[in-house]
């Protein structure tokens, strides 16, 4: 089954379709036949306009991991030997806090909506019961609709197609490389308490494992985007410049990078 019939992911693409077109014909009279291309990254860039708060969740749940750090390490130490009491502690000390462990996956989890879209914009012949009228637009002379790894297995591979894909393979590249370091926790950040005797940890949630994976995602973007549509990867290397600039941004002004002065407390067991 084409996953594209599914009413709601078909009203999705048809959506983004309505979206796309009519912000490239806008930009048709001043962008010619970059219009497409342009058109994707304004979409880009006006979801994660949208996303802002998502962003700013996602941010004051990295602070709040820092502020609860020494009362987590000390469940951490306190309940070593009961897991299962550890994890319920540390659920109830967020719970207390109004914090959600898992608020860095929103801003992945939210946008995987919209590059289905994008993606299926570019795949589909037809959408909405209509030729797909993208597939006709280029970027420096490459379908938007092609791939690398589909010009590659193809032969068609030529100087542009390379040097396009490098650009946007290094920029994600780069950007992750930024990224990595703002979204990776600090050392005071929660970490699962070491194991002793060559006992097993505890099974209880490695927020900070979560994290780091979590930061080598941009990496794994960029190899991504070698297997996309072309258009596809425009989105990830937009979305993912976006992210790095919004995290300096909403850092700066919510004081993510000030030391957290709540002092160690004792936990009540």
């Amino acid at each position: 089954m084409n996953i594209y019939e599914f009413l709601p992911i078909r009203l999705l693409v048809e959506a983004a379709y309505t979206v796309v077109t009519g912000i490239s014909d806008i930009l048709e009279p001043l962008a010619g036949g970059f219009s497409a291309a342009l058109a994707v990254i304004v979409l880009t860039v006006l979801v994660r306009a949208v996303l802002i708060p998502v962003g700013v969740s996602q941010v004051r749940a990295g602070i709040t991991r820092k502020r609860l750090a020494p009362k987590i390490s000390e469940l951490q130490k306190k309940y070593k030997k009961q897991p299962e009491l550890m994890q319920q502690k540390l659920m109830e000390l967020y719970k207390e806090e109004n914090a959600s462990p898992f608020a860095g996956c929103l801003p992945v989890l939210a946008q995987m909506p919209v590059l289905m879209a994008v993606y299926g914009l570019f795949v589909n012949a037809t959408i909405g019961g209509h030729a797909n009228e993208l597939h006709g637009h280029t970027l420096f002379g490459l379908p938007l609709n092609t791939s690398f790894v589909k010009l590659l297995g193809a032969g068609d591979l030529t100087g542009t197609a390379i040097t396009v894909y490098l650009v946007l393979v290094v920029l994600i590249a780069v950007v992750a490389g930024f990224s990595r370091h703002l979204l990776t926790p600090t050392p005071e950040a929660p970490t699962a308490p070491p194991a002793k005797n060559g006992a097993d940890a505890p099974a209880m949630p490695d927020l900070s494992g979560v994290m780091k994976t979590l930061s080598f995602m941009p990496f794994l973007t960029a190899i991504f985007a070698l297997f996309v549509p072309l258009a596809a990867a425009l989105y990830l290397a937009t979305t993912t410049t976006w992210t790095l600039g919004e995290r300096l941004v909403l850092n700066r002004l919510l004081g993510a990078n000030e030391p957290q002065s709540e002092a160690t407390t004792a936990v009540s067991g």
